[in-house]
């Protein structure tokens, strides 16, 4: 979501950018504003992925995550940008690391599992209609 915050500041900044004369001393102070927003929503997004990363590996032993298609799904619908702001691989690698430092796990999990077609006590996998919210096995 950071960088649908600064959206309209950053736009603005690069309107100016584009009136000034290519390599100018205008130009490059203004190149360095638009840089600084850049680097800015890098920033919160990085601080904001270390904050959950931090408070996942503090409550749990494992972490289980689904293996993405980030590139697919930024392409599906009007998802582009927001699947570009949320910086899911910079998300697992932190979470990678930091588990591993506590020797904690993580788990990827591929994105054809059917998690919520399976049984969490016996494993049985069973069919489940659209119409169908919660999972009912026999067990």
């Amino acid at each position: 979501r950071f960088y649908r915050q600064m959206l309209d500041r950053l736009a603005k900044e690069q309107r100016k950018l584009s009136r000034k004369k290519k390599g100018s001393s205008n130009w490059h102070k203004q190149r360095i504003r638009v840089a600084n927003i850049h680097e800015k929503v890098a920033n919160q997004r990085k601080n904001f992925l270390h904050h959950q990363s931090k408070e996942l590996v503090a409550n749990f032993d494992a972490v289980v995550i689904e293996d993405l298609d980030m590139k697919g799904m930024s392409q599906a619908l009007k998802f582009g940008k927001s699947v570009a702001d949320n910086g899911w691989g910079m998300f697992t690698s932190f979470l990678k690391y930091k588990l591993n430092e506590q020797g904690k796990r993580l788990i990827k999990i591929d994105k054809w599992f059917p998690s919520t077609k399976t049984c969490s006590s016996c494993g049985s996998v069973r069919e489940i209609t659209l119409s169908e919210r919660t999972y009912q096995c026999t067990c």
